[in-house]
């Protein structure tokens, strides 16, 4: 928690100095309020935010009956309240959730990737998006996105205001706010965004006891993910670290600043916990024939 707070911190800290790079003191101050401001409009509305961004429906309870009962199931796996279900019209198989507690809390999934997964790796999907519930990453991971979409945003004034300003950096500053700010804002996202996705596939796994459907899943995803373009996503790269999978086009760009680790290493890692699961049942199976009758 403490190197969370952290990064967003680091990432307000971008955010500020922008400000004041543009417009000195008071500049500084204005971003200051507009990040403060921010922040609190993305804890009370992060339910609802991303998901009016990408269109997203409540799922009509008798056409998705099946996927319900399968996201009751899970959350009572999980020990967590049942969270609202949403259907996005995206073609991209894709998932997120977002949500500021467990108690205010949103699974959303793509057309997409139900017509493309098998109904145990979908299974797995909302697994691993009950998990970032679980560990109480939707908060972050949206008030991230909130901020890291506003210094991009800002970037693009500090071309207007930045070179008449006296107390900044003058012309040589506004060019390396226009280049380095996003980067930074990126790589933020990064840390936060690639050991929460392990984690999620970790505990996901454990709620729903299929690690292998969902490493299946998130190979089926990332192969289609190539294919088929998210232009929401694209129009707002700043919520990619919110999906299960990067819904970006993968260009080298986006792959080197990618906020999701590599989907080879989760894959593997969710295999691991497979084979570690099948050999500590092996072992137990054989201690107890070995105690023999009387133990």
């Amino acid at each position: 928690m403490i190197r969370l707070l952290l990064l967003l911190s680091l990432l307000t800290a971008l955010f500020i100095g922008i400000g004041f790079l543009m417009a000195g003191p008071q500049g500084m101050v204005i971003a200051g309020v507009i990040a403060a401001v921010m922040q609190i409009i993305a804890v009370w509305n992060s339910d609802t935010m991303v998901l009016k961004m990408y269109g997203a429906r409540l799922a009509d309870p008798w056409a998705n009956r099946d996927t319900i009962q399968m996201l009751q199931r899970l959350s009572k796996n999980a020990g967590l309240p049942e969270p609202k279900f949403y259907i996005i019209d995206e073609p991209q198989p894709n998932a997120f959730a977002t949500g500021r507690s467990p108690q205010n809390s949103a699974v959303a999934i793509t057309t997409g990737l139900k017509n493309t997964l098998t109904s145990q790796e979908l299974e797995g999907v909302i697994a691993h998006e009950l998990a970032h519930i679980k560990n109480r990453d939707t908060l972050i991971m949206t008030i991230t996105a909130a901020l890291a979409g506003a210094i991009g945003l800002l970037t693009h004034f500090a071309w207007i205001f930045g070179r008449g300003n006296r107390n900044g950096l003058g012309f040589i500053g506004t060019i390396l706010i226009i280049i380095l700010a996003p980067i930074a804002a990126m790589l933020v996202q990064m840390a936060i965004s690639r050991s929460r996705e392990y984690k999620a596939d970790q505990i996901g796994a454990q709620i729903c006891g299929k690690p292998l459907a969902l490493a299946s899943a998130l190979e089926k995803i990332a192969m289609e993910t190539h294919i088929i373009p998210n232009d929401t996503a694209e129009d707002n790269p700043a919520t990619a670290h919110l999906f299960i999978m990067n819904p970006l086009k993968g260009t080298t760009m986006d792959q080197l600043f990618s906020t999701h680790p590599s989907t080879t290493e989760r894959i593997r890692r969710l295999r691991a916990m497979t084979n570690t699961n099948n050999n500590q049942t092996i072992q137990r199976t054989t201690t107890q024939h070995t105690r023999g009758p009387w133990g």
